[in-house]
């Protein structure tokens, strides 16, 4: 790829055209509107001077009251092309970027979590939301304005020089200096716009964490230091925008300036030429408006070459996104209507990143309906086992089976459809209760949420609520206790009735009354079903018909607890730890 930046990138300005492909009758109409406006530009200054010199010069008043209509309908025609240019090209960027925004999402919604682990949420947003916005000034702003810029420029030279050469020497003898200081407010400008993007991004990514991450702000009284920070931040935004401001109010009176001074030469040389008779005062009169229109484009083709180059710069940064392969491959083709529920993990080793592996050489088997229960220290890789079970990390080494099928030969929707995973720190979106459950499957309906929130006994808190479930969940649930955001998470798992059930650390963190609840849903649900929990509580796990002590990324210890318990390991010293004040075997 080459340098950020570089405004003629071919490879990439392809891909932004490639952009419209499903717009292109849109397209060719915005490009026949440039044709027709680039000729239509000269057209009304050479009406003045046909009118000036042969109706105005002779007292043609019928003439001029003809020629004054022809006027009237060239510039109707222009306002009405011009028109639908900027609605056409405008509609044709937002359709265009509305189109790459499904794209984008839809790309980061299949990412491995492993990449969200390293890219900063703010990141993302800015990439999805400002990149990509900016991307549609290529169209509106960028590349097809200055397209029609340029031909106008062409149309316009073209009919100066058939119309009076020397005029039009003199009147564009200020070009050099006006194409150099152009050129000049181009890098300037551009620099300034990529140290705007640079830190709209650091601001974004700092707003995204702070904000998720205000409770902790407060609780550790850190909000002035952190708003130090946050002002330096801003004030870095700040400045580069200043920055920009700066060239802007010097470059525009610059231009105005080498504008004047070119209508200066051309009204002093004309003058000269009208008196000597070598040509009409309507020839000198269209060249001032020539002049016009000759010079206010090249005003703005500066700040349109720059709009092209963030799009450009943006479209890169967007591009480079969706060519990241950091999406875990769905070749899969098994896609059962059902599971048995079967588990086995033969020799899987598994790393987050390159080789440092926090599994080794797992290895287990779980019947249809058994209960496993996975326990150890925190950090000993207990939620990395159930995280390649559901392939949202892929192991390195061995085999994971689920009914004697790699779960890498499932389709990966139908996998991840029948295990239903309950974790400790829910999730909650803005909305209902009810959309929270169903998360708007239309295959869930309400009649079915309730049925099952009753038979779990989870509907008597529901029903306390005021909407019941209607009620409105604020962002990320934190109107409703940690208990409560996890008697819905059990909820959201069981209304999709997985064959699979996994709870991992899912009653650590709820008081006394909500895990009575949850014992008790638990039971009822796992019963036939095959379920692995994850629990430091190690009361909750008496039944379980296999237990593995994990330590360090290793299977320690398995056994029932009985068994586990008689051994005297790892498994009896985390018992005793936690039941210190009864001697084992009073338990």
């Amino acid at each position: 790829m080459s340098k950020l930046g570089e405004i003629f990138d071919w490879k990439v300005l392809r891909r932004i055209l490639s952009l419209v492909n499903p717009y292109k009758k849109v397209f060719w109409l915005t490009v026949v509107l440039v044709i027709l406006l680039s000729l239509l530009a000269p057209l009304r200054p050479w009406l003045i001077q046909y009118t000036v010199d042969n109706q105005i010069a002779t007292g043609d008043y019928a003439g001029l009251v003809n020629m004054t209509l022809l006027m009237v309908v060239t510039l109707v025609l222009e306002t009405v092309f011009r028109y639908f240019f900027s609605y056409a090209s405008t509609w044709l960027g937002q359709s265009a970027v509305k189109d790459l925004r499904q794209r984008l999402f839809n790309h980061l919604s299949r990412m491995r979590l492993k990449f969200f682990d390293r890219t900063p949420i703010g990141t993302l947003t800015t990439r999805t939301v400002s990149d990509v916005e900016t991307i549609s000034e290529v169209f509106s702003q960028g590349l097809l304005t200055i397209v029609g810029d340029l031909l106008q420029l062409v149309t316009l030279l073209i009919v100066m020089l058939l119309t009076d050469w020397r005029l039009t020497l003199i009147s564009l003898s200020v070009l050099p200096l006006l194409l150099y200081s152009t050129w000049l407010f181009k890098e300037k400008v551009k620099e300034s716009f990529q140290e705007v993007r640079a830190h709209v991004a650091r601001l974004n990514a700092f707003l995204q964490e702070h904000i998720t991450g205000m409770s902790v702000v407060q609780i550790f009284n850190r909000e002035k230091a952190e708003g130090a920070k946050f002002r330096a931040i801003n004030g870095e935004l700040n400045a580069a925008n200043l920055k920009g401001i700066f060239y802007y109010s010097v470059f525009f009176p610059v231009v105005d300036i080498i504008t004047a001074a070119s209508l200066g030469l051309l009204v002093w040389w004309g003058a000269h030429g009208a008196l000597r008779d070598d040509f009409t005062i309507g020839t000198l009169i269209a060249f001032i408006l020539y002049v016009n229109q000759f010079f206010r484009p090249i005003r703005l083709l500066a700040d349109k070459f720059n709009s092209l180059q963030m799009g450009m710069v943006s479209s890169e940064r967007v591009f480079k996104l969706l060519d990241t392969e950091e999406i875990i491959t769905d070749e899969g083709t098994v896609e059962p209507d059902g599971l048995k529920g079967e588990i086995e993990m033969q020799g899987m080793w598994f790393a987050y990143e390159g080789e440092q592996y926090v599994l080794r050489d797992i290895s287990f088997s779980l019947a249809a309906g058994q209960k496993l229960a996975l326990v150890g220290a925190t950090g000993a890789g207990k939620s990395s086992i159930i995280n390649v079970l559901g392939r949202f990390y892929e192991f390195q080494q061995g085999e994971v089976t689920i009914d004697g099928i790699s779960i890498r030969d499932y389709k990966l929707d139908s996998l991840r459809r029948h295990i239903g995973i309950i974790l400790q720190d829910v999730f909650l979106f803005s909305g209902t209760i009810e959309e929270n459950i169903s998360l708007k499957n239309p295959d869930i309906s309400l009649e079915q949420i309730k049925a099952m929130a009753a038979y779990t006994g989870i509907d008597k808190f529901i029903e306390k609520l005021p909407g019941q479930y209607r009620y409105e969940v604020n962002e990320r649930g934190y109107a409703l206790s940690a208990g409560q955001r996890q008697l819905i998470a059990f909820l959201r798992a069981m209304v999709y009735n997985p064959a699979i059930l996994v709870l991992d650390e899912a009653t650590s963190s709820i008081d006394t009354e909500t895990e009575h609840i949850l014992q008790e849903a638990t039971l009822k649900l796992t019963e036939g079903r095959t379920s692995i929990l994850i629990a430091h509580r190690l009361s909750t796990i008496r039944d379980a018909d296999q237990i593995l002590v994990v330590d360090h990324g290793k299977i320690a210890e398995r056994g029932t607890h009985q068994s586990l318990l008689r051994k005297k390991g790892l498994y009896r010293k985390l018992y005793e730890m936690q039941f210190h004040e009864m001697p084992v075997a009073d338990l």
